[in-house]
């Protein structure tokens, strides 16, 4: 048994040519549309304090009112 190419794989799978090469660059394989683990920590560390951030401009902008 031999190993697919990957053209042959976008073609067994549906991915239409949305898998990438073996040349260095990435394999196409993702967890739940992440492509980056190594970066989902930050994002996800960013993305609270955005949320932090926003909320206390609201509870401001809230008291600031009264």
């Amino acid at each position: 048994m031999r190993e697919l190419t990957m053209s042959e794989i976008g073609y067994v799978s549906g991915a239409s040519d949305d898998c990438s090469g073996g040349s260095g660059d990435s394999s196409g394989n993702d967890f739940g549309g992440v492509t980056d683990t190594g970066g989902l920590g930050q994002d996800l560390i960013n993305i609270y304090e955005g949320l932090v951030e926003a909320t206390s401009h609201i509870i401001e902008r809230v008291a600031n009112a009264l």
